[in-house]
């Protein structure tokens, strides 16, 4: 799926992703930046956080590079 950069450097996000991600109007986004990867990450209400890693494997969490 491609998005164009306007010229105020503005993107639309597709409404099948917003559907998908529920992404509302107003709704904030975290911008994760690693090399040349842009990842736009919704913000989410901290009650809804909860118990949403239940179960994950802690292996192979981070890049070896990301590491201390």
């Amino acid at each position: 799926m491609e998005v164009k950069v306007s010229s105020k450097y503005q993107i639309v996000i597709p409404k099948d992703v917003r559907k998908r991600l529920n992404i509302t109007k107003g709704q904030g986004l975290e911008i994760i930046i690693k090399g040349n990867t842009i990842s736009l990450v919704p913000e989410k209400p901290l009650s809804e956080l909860k118990g949403f890693l239940k179960g994950m494997k802690l292996d192979d969490i981070r890049d070896e590079e990301d590491r201390y």
